[in-house]
């Protein structure tokens, strides 16, 4: 079994109102070292198989087909 990681955030040109909230909340906090907060999803998947390139194959194909929207997000995928 290998145990796949998908990392995904917002493109760098897209705007993140929570990442801003989040951002405003620390400083409110006492957290003034910030300089910038972005947020993102991460998603762990559990495949049944010992091969790690078609691990890979399988979980950007469900990447692109359907856990982001291509337009606005990026991910990335860690296998263990």
């Amino acid at each position: 079994m290998i145990k796949v990681t998908v990392y995904i955030t917002l493109k760098k040109d897209v705007l993140d109102p929570q990442g801003k909230a989040i951002h405003v909340a620390l400083n409110n906090m006492g957290f003034d070292k910030i300089n910038g907060v972005r947020q993102g999803k991460l998603i762990e998947i559990n495949l049944d198989t010992k091969d790690f390139d078609e691990a890979k194959e399988q979980v950007k194909k469900m990447s692109e087909q359907l856990l982001t929207n291509p337009i606005i997000e990026d991910f990335t995928i860690e296998l263990e």
